[in-house]
C-alpha cells in the first residue's frame, strides 16, 4: 500500500510539472506599466514595471494617468478611465468601459479597441489615435496619424488621419420582413467636428504618445 501511495503521489507531481509549460504559455504578458499616477492595476496601485496580462483591468482616478507599453506601441489612459485587456487569436483587445484612451500602433501590432459604439482598429501603417466616451452611446474618435476603422455590427466607417468625428448610436427605421415588424435596430450617426474644438487635447496626447516608453522606466 505504501508503494502504491508513493507511486500515485509521484504521478501527481510529474503531471503537475508537465502542465507548467502550458500554464506559463497561457500567462503570456500583454504589456507593462511604464508610467502611473493615481492609477490601478487589478484594483491595486499600479507600479512602474508591473506586467499586464490578458483579463487584467486598469483604471485611473479623475486626476490620474496611466501609460502602458503593449507590443511595439503604447496605450495612454487619461483621468477617470477604465480598460480591460484580452487576447483573442493573437489580437490584443482593449475594452474601453469609460473615459478617454489614446494609443499608438505599428504595422506589426494587431490591436482592437472595443467600445459601446463599435470596434476600432488601425487601418494600416503606424497609427496614432484617441477615443473618448462622452455618453452611454456616444464618443469622439480622433485619428492623429494614419486612418482608423470603426465597425458597428458590420456598419464600417473610416476615420481619416488628421480628423475627429463625433459618433452616436441612434434608432433606425424598423425593418420589415414577411409583413412582420422586427425590433428597431440602431445605426451610427457620424459627424465631423471642428479640429479646433479638440486641438489642445490632441496636442497634449500627441506629445505624450511621441515620448519613448523607456523614458519612464528609469
Amino acid at each position: 500500500m505504501r508503494f502504491i501511495a508513493r507511486s500515485t503521489l509521484i504521478a501527481i507531481l510529474v503531471g503537475g510539472l508537465l502542465n507548467l509549460p502550458a500554464m506559463a504559455a497561457a500567462e503570456k504578458p500583454l504589456g507593462m506599466v511604464v508610467q502611473a499616477q493615481s492609477a490601478r492595476l487589478e484594483a491595486m496601485a499600479a507600479a512602474v514595471g508591473a506586467t499586464v496580462y490578458p483579463g487584467d483591468a486598469v483604471d485611473t482616478d479623475p486626476n490620474g494617468t496611466l501609460r502602458l507599453k503593449v507590443g511595439s506601441g503604447q496605450i495612454y489612459l487619461m483621468g477617470n478611465t477604465e480598460v480591460r485587456f484580452a487576447e483573442i487569436d493573437q489580437v490584443t483587445q482593449a475594452t474601453l468601459n469609460r473615459g478617454t484612451v489614446a494609443f499608438s500602433t505599428s504595422p506589426a501590432d494587431r490591436f482592437q479597441l472595443e467600445t459601446p459604439v463599435g470596434i476600432i482598429q488601425p487601418a494600416e501603417g503606424p497609427v496614432y489615435g484617441q477615443v473618448a466616451i462622452t455618453g452611454p452611446e456616444q464618443m469622439i474618435i480622433s485619428a492623429f496619424k494614419g486612418d482608423l476603422i470603426l465597425d458597428y455590427n458590420g456598419d464600417v466607417h473610416t476615420i481619416a488621419g488628421g480628423s475627429s468625428y463625433k459618433v452616436d448610436l441612434e434608432p433606425g427605421p424598423p425593418p420589415q420582413r414577411y409583413g412582420v415588424t422586427r425590433v428597431t435596430n440602431k445605426h451610427l450617426v457620424i459627424k465631423l467636428i471642428a479640429i479646433g474644438a479638440v486641438a489642445a487635447i490632441i496636442a497634449f496626447t500627441w506629445r505624450e504618445l511621441a515620448e519613448s516608453p523607456s523614458k519612464y522606466r528609469d
